[in-house]
């Protein structure tokens, strides 16, 4: 990389070509006040905070965003012409800006705030009545109040640009300039919530947490996200024993600092429909006990019981350890009937290479063909697709889709929805072979409406075959992505919980129960199942939601959200990573790894396992990997699936609705309002399959 050599502030510095002045202050270590550049978006060089003298250049101020850095260039951000032309544009930003800090939710947070400190006159010499805009309605999540808009453009930029939504625009100049989303209409974006974080002033605030809390009063503890296989960074905001807010924290290999509207916004149904004491089922009746007496329940009905009438399902949000837990205690009663696929997923586990994302998400910038199978990452990965969005808009990516027709925000070719194309593709008829074959780093990602299909094991099967045939698995290059939409699901395959020899997997599980083959089924947070066929089992169900599979149990033993348990993910590329206690459970819940230790005890099975330390050895020891949080272990591809007949039949949505897809979200008061905004309305779903 060329390099290029100016003075800032009297400071010979060295510098990429092609670089802005900004940005080339920021390298010497120098702050330079900005509202309208973000490092993510376009320059729009319009808010004319970020001036600079330099010498030898025009005799005015110029805009450091928008000044490309040049040879020999002479910069200063502090001289006298700089610090009057800040102050300059800082009176004029603040004439039509409210005083209405005190009750701003943007108060302790305000870029506007700091930065008047800072640079600012200190008076005011402008008397005239302030502008009054109107507010604009944005949705169930944004909050508007437009008088204290400073027309940065942010917010329209990430729309366009990343979100690739074009919802807002402006309108109008000068004085009389206005944000707007021309109708009046809620944002239909999965990544809508980030534009509160660009807004660098309160005109964009978050709806659900208005008025709840200052930023002062916030405790704050760096976490994982659970609502997709993402596993995207976080920061959980608390006060006393309540979750006020969820912020992306920034990881570039992982959602840059982004997150989804589901993960910041169904916070608030950590509060909702929560189990927090243990119930036992007595006359029909669920009713709450002491956790002896719910473990001398499951004790007493486990008693005489053989091993293989026994089986455990995980859900969605299970963590590894208390996953780790319960396997070793169905080792212990002789149980392989095992299973973390609720949705039946046809991935076996075993090899990682076969059911990672092993492009990585980061990975995806180096793309330059895609090929999605039965994958819609809008709505079971909104970060994943934002990144696929970004490859696609710095140019020369082709992207084709087998499956229904989607709106993935971006150009992509759909070659019909049915599974046979596939085999098409790999024998070289079809046209999109040749694209495969010429592209240098191809990949294709199959999604959950493929591979949890009846013939999703020949489907896994072919798109193998299709990896190795076209080159995109090849040397340096891992272009074989299974997308999961669960976060336990990774973690759960990494330690095999999955059926043992001669052992049922989840739909086994469920026909055996219907017909009294398995007499006791343990659901380690399992919804996603039809619990319809457990009525003629016993069903111990440990969870943190009431929600279907506490609805069908006899014993509930509650348990802990990911805010409140220090756990282990693996998302769906292999990273390891790892939730930290904000907040304590509610009631007498526990973290689950604890109950499931204390039931082995109580049942004589103990697994000598009295802390999280010792879980979390017999984790690693399952999987070595799990030791070392935050990294990649690259996995060597493996042919996945089995061979079979592919049948001609269309491939449907996973996922109907994007803002209810776990026990957290289903109760969340927010998610319910996106829902009647943005799926109920849609004539394009179906009702029914919106709630």
């Amino acid at each position: 990389m060329s390099t290029i050599k100016l003075s800032i502030n009297n400071q010979q510095i060295e510098v990429p070509k092609g670089i802005t002045v900004l940005q080339a202050c920021e390298i010497a270590g120098l702050e330079v006040p900005r509202f309208c550049y973000h490092d993510r978006l376009k320059i729009a060089g319009n808010c004319r905070m970020c001036l600079v003298e330099i010498k030898g250049g025009p005799p005015k101020p110029a805009a450091s965003c928008a000044m490309p850095a040049a040879e020999n260039m002479v910069v200063f951000t502090d001289s006298p012409m700089v610090k009057k032309a800040r102050e300059g544009v800082m009176e004029f930003l603040l004439i039509n800006h409210p005083l209405d800090c005190p009750i701003c939710d943007q108060g302790g947070e305000c870029d506007l705030q700091d930065q008047a400190m800072a640079y600012g006159r200190g008076g005011n010499r402008f008397d005239e009545n302030k502008r009054a805009v109107p507010d604009k309605y944005l949705g169930p999540l944004v909050k508007t109040s437009m008088n204290r808009c400073i027309h940065c453009t942010r917010c329209i930029r990430f729309m366009e640009d990343v979100a690739g939504v074009p919802a807002l625009g402006a309108v109008n100049r000068g004085e009389d300039m206005q944000v707007t989303n021309f109708i009046e209409k809620g944002i239909d974006s999965e990544m809508s919530g980030n534009i509160i974080d660009l807004c660098p002033v309160g005109a964009l605030t978050s709806k659900p947490y208005a008025f709840k809390a200052r930023s002062w009063e916030l405790q704050k503890v760096e976490s994982i996200d659970v609502h997709d296989a993402v596993g995207s960074n976080i920061r959980v905001d608390f006060r006393g024993r309540e979750v006020m807010r969820v912020l992306p924290r920034l990881n570039e290999d992982v959602n840059e600092e982004w997150i989804s509207d589901k993960s910041r916004f169904a916070c608030d149904g950590l509060k909702t429909q929560r189990l927090d004491r243990p119930m036992v089922r007595k006359n029909g009746r669920l009713e709450a006990v002491t956790w002896t007496e719910a473990y001398n329940a499951i004790a007493k009905r486990l008693k005489n019981v053989k091993g293989n009438k026994i089986a455990a399902i995980a859900g969605d949000m299970a963590d590894v350890e208390s996953m780790t837990a319960l396997k070793a205690l169905m080792e212990k009663m002789d149980s392989p009937n095992i299973d973390c696929r609720q949705d039946g997923a046809k991935i076996e586990a075993g090899a990682r290479g076969s059911y990672l994302f092993n492009t990585t998400i980061a990975g995806i910038e180096q793309a330059d063909a895609v090929l999605l199978i039965g994958a819609n990452p809008r709505r079971e990965a909104a970060i994943i697709n934002a990144r696929l969005r970004k490859r696609f808009v710095a140019g020369g990516l082709k992207v084709a889709t087998i499956g229904p027709k989607i709106d993935l925000t971006f150009k992509v070719d759909n070659l019909g929805d049915s599974a046979a194309i596939l085999e098409e593709i790999a024998s070289g008829k079809h046209a999109f072979a040749k694209v495969l074959q010429e592209a240098k780093n191809p990949i294709i990602i199959v999604g959950a409406a493929a591979y949890t299909r009846k013939d999703g094991a020949a489907i896994l099967n072919v798109a193998s075959e299709l990896a190795e045939k076209f080159g995109i698995v090849k040397d340096g290059w891992n272009g074989f992505n299974i997308l999961h939409t669960a976060a336990s699901r990774v973690g759960g395959l990494d330690i095999g919980f999955v059926p043992g020899k001669g052992g049922l997997d989840v739909e086994g599980i469920l026909e055996s129960a219907e017909k009294d083959s398995i007499e006791v089924v343990y659901l380690l947070g399992a919804d996603e199942i039809d619990t319809a066929k457990l009525e003629h089992a016993f069903v111990i169900y440990q969870g943190h939601h009431g929600d279907k599979g506490a609805h069908a149990a006899d014993v509930i033993l509650p348990g802990a959200a990911y805010t409140e348990k220090n756990a282990t993910y693996v998302n769906v590329e292999g990273r390891v990573q790892r939730t930290q206690l904000a907040v304590f459970p509610p009631g007498e819940a526990k973290e689950d790894w604890k109950i499931i230790v204390e039931l082995a005890d109580v049942i004589g099975e103990s697994l000598n396992a009295e802390s999280l330390k010792h879980v979390r050895d017999m984790m690693v020891k399952l999987a070595p990997h799990l030791a070392d949080a935050d990294t990649i272990k690259p996995a060597v591809f493996k042919k996945s699936g089995k061979k079979g007949k592919v049948q001609d039949t269309p491939i449907g949505h996973f996922f109907t609705n994007f803002y209810m897809t776990d026990v957290i979200s289903r109760v969340s008061p927010t998610m319910a309002k996106c829902t009647e905004e943005f799926v109920k309305k849609s004539k394009k779903l179906d009702p029914r399959e919106a709630a």
